[in-house]
Order: structure tokens, then sequence, then C-alpha cells
């Protein structure tokens, strides 16, 4: 029991998600006793057992669509019926299994900490994600200024990345003041594990940055997965709209379904 939760415990601070099967209630003879747990990683492997065979399998299925759907899942077997002997299911009793969800929790990484930022933080709370919001400036990157952030990071944008957890839950936003600051920080997001990593600033803009970036021998491929121009095309001209246009990618790309992180390096 002890190693499933040490397995969850590693699967969350790697931004994973994977779902837990505990057996609740017990009617009868059943394969194994309430409290029984296994859990189900999102590559369909598993650690634990609550009965073995067909029961498993089942539950392995169904859990599948749990990770997928972040919501839990009651089942009940009945091991007394026909079908379930044909299927090896021949303890005679019954079994209630709840499957619930271990999803880890989504951290946005903000790159600047100007108006648009503001907004950003703001609208990211409020749909369910932490919010970290990096600047160089102490005038801007301050908790006054961003009272619902979790963290606040007065740093160097070249030296914040090896303090930072950048894992498979994780999105970057990059809106710093420049155009300069904004190739420093994506050359080195670029090498993380975020599913999501998104720079503000006209095609032209980008273009010039993604050519330096090449120049010094970062992908194409690599280059081509970032989202540049950030945000959804819904035509936003004030920081707040451009913060909804943004937002409302990151929403899109979090409920995506089927999603899967990724690695950004290859």
């Amino acid at each position: 029991m002890e190693d499933i939760f040490k397995e969850i415990a590693i699967i969350k601070s790697e931004g994973g998600s994977a779902a837990l099967a505990t057996i609740i209630k017990t009617k009868g003879s059943a394969p194994r006793e309430a409290g029984s747990k296994m859990l189900i990683r999102s590559d369909g492997t598993i650690a634990g057992s609550i009965g073995g065979g067909s029961l498993e399998a089942t539950i392995c299925r169904e859990a599948a669509n749990v990770i997928k759907e972040a919501n839990p899942k009651l089942m009940h077997f009945n091991m007394t019926k026909e079908e379930a002997a044909e299927d090896g299911m021949i303890c005679g009793g019954t079994m209630d299994v709840f499957i619930e969800p271990i999803v880890s929790e989504p951290t946005l990484f903000i790159f600047g900490a100007g108006h648009i930022s503001v907004s950003i933080c703001k609208l990211a709370k409020m749909v369910g994600f932490k919010v970290a919001v990096i600047d160089d400036r102490a005038e801007f990157a301050n908790a006054k200024r961003f009272p619902d952030a979790d963290q606040v990071l007065n740093e160097k944008f070249t030296e914040i990345f090896s303090k930072l957890t950048i894992n498979r839950s994780s999105y970057i936003v990059i809106v710093t003041r420049g155009h300069q600051f904004d190739e420093k920080v994506l050359e080195q997001a670029i090498q993380s594990k975020a599913c999501y990593l998104g720079m503000i600033g006209s095609k032209k803009k980008n273009d010039t940055v993604f050519a330096n970036l090449q120049s010094k021998g970062i992908s194409k491929k690599l280059l081509k997965a970032v989202h540049a121009p950030i945000g959804l095309d819904i035509h936003a001209e004030t920081p707040e709209e451009i913060a909804v246009s943004i937002m409302a990618e990151i929403i899109k790309r979090r409920r995506e379904k089927g999603h899967t992180a990724k690695n950004w390096k290859v």
C-alpha cells in the first residue's frame, strides 16, 4: 500500500496522471477485501491488485476514461451471474470499486509582469491554475501587483529556470517587455517538459526570434510547436482582451481529449 502512495507522489511531482481503484464494499465471497487498491498509470501499467483476471482488465479500461475525463466512477461487480462465471469470476459475491483520477495541479508560469500579465494571472486563478509570475524588475514583480499569484519571483530571466519545477502539467507564457528578453526565455523554455509554450509578438518579430534561435542550433521542429503569436484569434486589442485570448488557448489545450503532454526535447 505504501508503495502505491509513493508512486502517486512521484507521478504528481512529474506532472503525470493516473487512476486509483479502491474496493469500498464487498458482500459474500470476493477476490480481495475492502480497502484493497490498484494504481493504473496513464500508460496502462499497474501497481497493486484488486483481484486479477477479467475484473482488473475491466477496471483498467474504465480507468483510462477516468484519467481522460478527470471524473471519478463507481463500479459494481456481481460475481454470481452466469456471465461473470463465464469470465472466470466465480467467487460468488459482489464488490463495489471506486475509481478516482490522480491528476497533477496545472501551473502557469508567466514570464513578464506587465499589464497583460496582471489580467492573465487573474483569469488563470479563476479557472484553477497555480500561477507563478517572473520578472527582473522589483517594481513590477511584487505581491502587491499580483495578489492572486501563488509565487512572484523577482529574478533575472537567464537565471531563474534552474530554480523552477517545470513538468508535464506546466504551461509557459512569455510576455516580457521586449523581444530580446522573450528570446532569452524561449531559448530555455523550449528545452523544458511544459505541455504548452506560447510567446507574444507579431509574426515578423517572432520569425526574427526563431531565426536567431535556429542559428544557435534549436531545431525548426521544436520552434513549430511554440504558440506564436500567442492566443486564439479573437481580434483582441486591450491587455484584458489579449489575456482572454491567451487563457482561451491554454484552456483549449488543457481540455483537449486524449491530450498528452509534450516533451520538448528531441
